[in-house]
């Protein structure tokens, strides 16, 4: 089974990094958190600490990879945009092909400068659109792509993981793990 990364930085918005590990974890798919700090942990936006599976140092992505994922946040997002390492890897991920997902801060200020979004349609926490020159920013509350998702917000974060796992595991597996989440569209 490929193995999917949610990265976390100092600042980062909990209910974006952890909703999205649990709605994937549901789905069946392999996720570990990634902190950037070589510590293992990382303290959230609104001081919830988490210590991660891994740490950068010691995660060894490659082509078993699937998700590349950053949750937003601030000053949680521009930690992971000043990661080099993290940077690097999702470069190398998205040249080849492969999965990459941002929510909140992080489509603009992780993903754009890395030429991530450009030519692509994409979404991000309002207010943020302005930092993303090359990409069709709508708006929407989740943009799903075959292998590109954002969100724009916390409050999207269950559609957001959602849509990963329908392009990972299939539509009825995502409607199925959010059925018995008590999640209904709007």
């Amino acid at each position: 089974m490929k193995q999917s990364y949610v990265f976390l930085a100092d600042g980062f918005e909990e209910i974006e990094a952890i909703a999205t590990v649990d709605v994937l974890r549901r789905a069946g798919l392999a996720v570990s958190t990634v902190s950037i700090n070589p510590t293992g942990s990382a303290t959230g936006a609104k001081g919830v600490t988490v210590n991660a599976d891994l740490t950068i140092d010691n995660l060894q992505a490659g082509p078993d990879t699937d998700w590349l994922i950053c949750p937003g946040g601030m000053p949680g997002a521009t930690n992971l945009s000043q990661c080099a390492k993290l940077s690097e890897l999702l470069l190398n991920h998205y040249k080849a092909g492969g999965r990459i997902a941002a929510i909140c801060a992080a489509p603009a200020v992780v993903l754009a400068p890395l030429g991530i979004l450009a030519g692509r349609k994409a979404t991000c926490y309002p207010g943020f659109e302005s930092m993303v020159n090359d990409a069709e920013m709508t708006g929407e509350p989740v943009v799903a792509l075959d292998t590109l998702v954002t969100g724009n917000g916390p409050g999207n974060t269950i559609p957001f993981a959602l849509a990963i796992a329908a392009i990972s595991c299939g539509p009825e597996v995502a409607t199925e793990v959010g059925a018995g989440m008590m999640y209904r569209k709007n």
